[in-house]
C-alpha cells in the first residue's frame, strides 16, 4: 500500500501541474479563498470522520457525486427531498434504497455553515467530498475548482433514464458517458471506483447464476453463498473481492480473471474495445490513478450552475 500511495502522489503532482483541463467559466480553485478560507479544510475533516467511522462510506460518497452529476449536471439536485413541486431523485430507480451518504453531506454542510453561513454550495460540498473520500482510502487527490451553485429543481425522470445500470452493455455505457461529454477512457477509469464499496445481491444475481463463459465458476459459487436465487435482495458483496476497502487497481485485475461482480463491470473486459484500457490499468496503477483523477475533474464540471444561476441552499435537502 505504501508504494501505491507513492505512485498516487507522483501521478497526482504531474496531474496538478499539467493544467490539462480547459477553464470552466467562473469555476476556480480559489473561489472561497476570501469568502470562506476554511471551507475545504472544514469539509475535509467532516468527510474523514465519516469514512473513519465506516470505510464503505468513501465509495458511497463518490457514487453520490456521480449520480448527482449525471442528472442535470453537478448541481446537488440529488439531495433535494420530495415536495409538492419537486419529484425527488432519491426515489428514482437507480437511487432508491441504494444511494447512501446524504447524512454525511448534511453534516459537512452544517459544519461549514457554522463558519461561513450562506456561502458554500451543496454542489461544491459534494464535489469536495468525493475527492476527500478517495484520499481517505488511499486513492488519488486532485484540484477541485469551485463556484458551483445549487439547483432549485430535480429530475426523477432524468435519473431513471440517464444513470447507467448494473446490467448495462458496453455500448450502453459508452453512450451514457458520451452524452455527458466523457470519453471511453474516462468511463473505464471512473468504473475503477468499484475498487471500493459493495453491491446488493439484486444487482448481480443474474450474473452469478447465468453459468456464462464470462464469469469464473469458483467466483460465482462464492458469491452465491450470500446471494440466493430468491430472497436476500439487499445482501451485500464487495465489488473488489481482494482489497474491498482500499483504493487500488485490483478491480481491473479481477476483470482479467472474469471476477467482476456486476455485469456492467465485466463487459469492460469481454473481447470489446475497452479490453486494452483494462489491461493497461491492471498492470500500471500510476496510469489508472492519473486517469481517474482527470476523469473525476471532468465529471465534476458537467453543466455546473455558476454566476447568478441557481442558489446557495441553507440546507441541502430543501430549496430556501
Amino acid at each position: 500500500m505504501g508504494s501505491f500511495r507513492s505512485i498516487f502522489a507522483i501521478t497526482t503532482l504531474v496531474l496538478l501541474l499539467s493544467n490539462i483541463m480547459p477553464s470552466e467559466a467562473q469555476l476556480s480553485t480559489t473561489f472561497y479563498d476570501t469568502t470562506c478560507p476554511t471551507a475545504a479544510s472544514t469539509i475535509r475533516t467532516s468527510i474523514r470522520q465519516a469514512v473513519s467511522s465506516e470505510r464503505r462510506m468513501a465509495a458511497s460518497l463518490i457514487r453520490l457525486h456521480f449520480h448527482d452529476c449525471f442528472v442535470q449536471g453537478c448541481d446537488a439536485s440529488i439531495l433535494l427531498d420530495e415536495t409538492a413541486s419537486i419529484q425527488s431523485e432519491k426515489t428514482a430507480f437507480p437511487n432508491a434504497n441504494s444511494v447512501r451518504g446524504y447524512e454525511v453531506i448534511d453534516a459537512a454542510k452544517t459544519a461549514v455553515e457554522r463558519v461561513c453561513p450562506g456561502v458554500v454550495s451543496c454542489a461544491d460540498i459534494l464535489t469536495l467530498a468525493a475527492r476527500d473520500a478517495s484520499v481517505a482510502v488511499g486513492g488519488p487527490t486532485w484540484n477541485v475548482r469551485l463556484g458551483r451553485r445549487d439547483s432549485t429543481t430535480a429530475s426523477r425522470s432524468q435519473a431513471n433514464s440517464d444513470l447507467p445500470g448494473p446490467n448495462s452493455s458496453l455500448q450502453q455505457l459508452i453512450d451514457s458517458f458520451d452524452r455527458k461529454t466523457l470519453s471511453v477512457r474516462d468511463m473505464v477509469a471512473l468504473s475503477g471506483a468499484h475498487t471500493i464499496g459493495q453491491a446488493q445481491c439484486s444487482s448481480f444475481r443474474g450474473r452469478i447464476y447465468s453459468n456464462g463463459t464470462d464469469i469464473d465458476a469458483n467466483f460465482a459459487t462464492t458469491r452465491r453463498r450470500t446471494c440466493p436465487q430468491t430472497g436476500g435482495d439487499a445482501n451485500l458483496a464487495p465489488l473488489d473481492l481482494v482489497t474491498p476497502n482500499s483504493f487500488d487497481n485490483n478491480y481491473f485485475r479481477n476483470l482479467l480473471q472474469r471476477r467482476g461482480l456486476l455485469q456492467s463491470d465485466q463487459v469492460l473486459f469481454s473481447g470489446g474495445s475497452t479490453d486494452t484500457i483494462v489491461s493497461q490499468y491492471s498492470t500500471n496503477p500510476a496510469t489508472f490513478a492519473a486517469d481517474f483523477a482527470a476523469a473525476m475533474i471532468r465529471m465534476g464540471e458537467i453543466q455546473p450552475l455558476v454566476g447568478q444561476n441557481g442558489i446557495i441552499r441553507r440546507i441541502c435537502s430543501a430549496v430556501n
